[in-house]
């Protein structure tokens, strides 16, 4: 792991958790989710040895999220985030926090959404060192010709979380196609649906 990679005396809290795509490992300090890390990859990391395990505060609601975004129940995280990198990095993951569920995007339209369209290159190397993946949802991001491109946790997890999201696009959007909630009034259990 490299220093753009760790906090020092800050008190860090981390726990692992099994998902559909292996066990993450999920580090935060009580308010500010720092990283997530993917079993294999090069967004592989052991915990710090100050890091005490344990699910207190953002680690908690972050596992909670997590669970429900692979149960396909949650399409947006809303946690406090505190990734660390260069501001360039940091305005790159920003705009990857507005890429919808269940879009993708080539880096050449993440440079272009960032006012910086030359910067397609550079683009992708700050999408390669966001420290909290799909919470930051840099899986997103594909390469212009529509195939998948690097990942941190492996190009095997991004097709993966690609796959979920897009399966949950095509099924939220079924509840639309139905008849009139007024020509369903006989069903007592019929529900409008919620969108998130």
């Amino acid at each position: 792991m490299d220093e753009s990679m760790t906090t020092n005396n800050l008190r860090m809290y981390y726990t692992r958790m099994l998902t559909p795509i292996g066990e993450l490992t999920i580090a935060g300090e009580s308010e500010v989710l720092r990283f997530i890390y993917f079993p294999t990859g090069k967004m592989t990391a052991r915990p710090e040895p100050h890091w005490e395990e344990a699910e207190r505060g953002v680690v908690r609601e972050t596992v909670q999220q997590l669970d429900a975004y692979f149960a396909r129940k949650l399409r947006a995280f809303d946690l406090p985030l505190g990734p660390q990198g260069t501001d360039f990095q940091k305005e790159v993951w920003r705009e990857l926090e507005r890429i919808a569920y269940g879009e993708t995007i080539s880096y050449g339209e993440l440079a272009r959404r960032i006012g910086n369209p030359a910067a397609s290159r550079a683009v992708g190397l700050a999408n390669g060192r966001n420290p909290i993946p799909i919470v930051i949802p840099c899986h997103r991001v594909i390469g212009s010709n529509g195939k998948l491109t690097g990942f941190g946790g492996g190009l095997p997890v991004k097709e993966s979380l690609l796959a979920l999201e897009a399966r949950q696009a095509v099924l939220t959007e079924l509840p639309r196609r139905r008849a009139d909630p007024a020509s369903r009034a006989d069903q007592a259990d019929w529900k409008p649906v919620r969108w998130n």
